[in-house]
């Protein structure tokens, strides 16, 4: 009854592999707001995101953030053989991990080539994300950008049984994180709405009506 059994790294593995990832995991909880590591923290964990959403991000020299990612549902956190955070990663929302020690994980990784594999392919799925997001940065207008974004979290988020979809960062973030300003943001959001392409139930629950 996991919600993300089929999508994260240990949809491959057999009944047995996954009764020994059962007898490694553990869960941690966080509430929206709160950091959960810090660049440079030792990584002693790697972990699922079951339930929430996170976001990376780093601080440059002059002391200004940038976000350079979101962690939703399935997606893994922290890289076997690497013993450093490489970005500050904080709760967007109320986050649910599913976790695991990462020296026994990495052990588990080469007596197990299924989690191998599937990390693999994550990791390369994300390398391609990287890809398409470095083109929406750099040659996507405004209204490209967010709706991008929307039709991201559309694909991978949860819906509510009414079709809502929660939108996990306000819109400051989302300025942040797509390069824009405040004001930009709120006023394609409009235009948006306006269009019927969305409708807005709060300032943090969306509906896409017009997909295409």
């Amino acid at each position: 009854d996991c919600p993300i059994r089929h999508r994260a790294v240990c949809s491959s593995c057999t009944q047995d592999e996954i009764a020994v990832l059962e007898g490694m995991k553990f869960y941690r909880s966080y509430p929206a707001g709160k950091q959960v590591a810090w660049r440079g923290d030792e990584l002693s964990i790697v972990a699922s995101v079951v339930r929430g959403v996170a976001s990376l991000s780093t601080q440059m020299e002059d002391g200004r953030k940038q976000m350079v990612g979101l962690l939703l549902p399935s997606d893994f956190y922290g890289r076997p053989g690497r013993q450093r955070a490489l970005f500050d990663m904080t709760a967007a929302t109320d986050l649910l991990l599913c976790c695991f020690h990462r020296k026994p994980f990495e052990a588990m990784m080469i007596a197990t080539p299924h989690v191998g594999q599937r990390l693999l392919s994550m990791t390369l799925d994300e390398l391609d994300s990287a890809r398409d997001w470095m083109v929406l940065l750099g040659r996507k207008q405004a209204r490209e950008r967010i709706a991008s974004l929307l039709s991201l979290l559309a694909r991978r988020a949860a819906p509510h049984p009414d079709g809502l979809i929660d939108l996990p960062l306000t819109r400051e973030a989302i300025a942040d994180y797509l390069g824009l300003t405040f004001e930009t943001v709120s006023r394609h959001f409009s235009h948006l709405r306006r269009d019927g392409i969305i409708a807005l139930q709060t300032s943090r629950q969306f509906r896409v009506l017009d997909a295409a």
